[in-house]
Formats: C-alpha cells, structure tokens, sequence
C-alpha cells in the first residue's frame, strides 16, 4: 500500500511530501496548495502533473510543455466517474465510497488499484495497488486522489 506521508516529514525539506510503501520513500511529491499541480520523483524520473484543458495530466519533467504520457478526465459528474489513460492502458475510475470519496480503478473488470485515507484530522491518501501496476502510474493516480479530495473537501466546505 502507498500513502502520501506529512509534509516535510522522514527528513524532507518544507512543502514535499513523501510517497510511502510501508516506512519506506519511494517517491516525493511537491503538491501546489493554490493550483491542481505538482512535481514528482519517482526512481529517479522527474514529473510534472497538472490541468491540460479539462483534463489532469502528467509528462516527465524533460518533455515538452504539451506533452502527455498519463491522463484522467472526469467521464460523468453525477456518477462520479472518471478514465485514465496509463501509457495506452485505460482505466475506469468509479467511487468505491461516496462517504469516505475514495475509489475503485479497474482495467476490463480486472481491479488494478483502490483508493483509502489514513489520518482523521487532515486525511491522506492511500492506495492499495496490484503487483503489475508501475509505481509511476500509482503515483499519477495517488496525485490525483491528492486533487479529487481537495476538490471533494472545497465542494463540502462551500454548502
């Protein structure tokens, strides 16, 4: 399971927060707190995730500014569901909990990853994934978890 750690935590400078596999870092996550952005490294691999139109979208960070290599579009705003694109692999995203806002995401019926929170005051998210799923795409999808809680928070906060 992955799960996004407390900023500047595990000996991380202020504002990056560390992806984790148990106690271990796998990867860094440097989230905008004002735009649906970030920057990440991932084995080494520089990404920059953020909004291409409607869309969330990541390329490495050595690619040119219009370039895509991961994807996610909300495909219903009242079922709540969205696809991703992983590297020609799609996926279906559908929420596995309206309450707790968290999700399902299959390939052919197949589950290749599903969505938690850990943490009750300030939630985190958390991803339970399968053995085949790369931990570039897990990170993608762990971002935009990241994106569709803040979202889902602001929504609420605005009734």
């Amino acid at each position: 399971m992955l799960e996004l750690g407390k900023s500047a935590s595990h000996d991380l400078p202020k504002g990056t927060v560390p992806v984790l596999e148990g106690d271990a870092v796998v990867a860094t996550l440097h989230a905008s707190n004002w735009k649906e952005s970030a920057t990440a490294e991932v084995a080494g691999r520089s990404w920059v995730f953020g909004k291409a139109g409607r869309e969330l979208a990541a390329r490495w960070a050595v690619d040119p500014e219009d370039a895509v290599r991961l994807r996610a579009r909300q495909t219903s705003y009242w079922n709540g569901t969205w696809t991703a694109e992983l590297d020609g692999m799609t996926v279906e995203v559908t929420s596995a909990s309206r309450w707790k806002g968290t999700h399902r995401y299959t390939v052919d019926g197949r589950q290749l990853a599903e969505s938690d929170t850990t943490g009750s005051w300030n939630p985190r998210p958390t991803l339970t994934t399968a053995p085949d799923l790369s931990l570039d795409h897990a990170v993608f999808l762990l971002w935009v978890e990241l994106v569709l809680g803040r979202r889902w928070a602001a929504a609420a906060a605005a009734v």
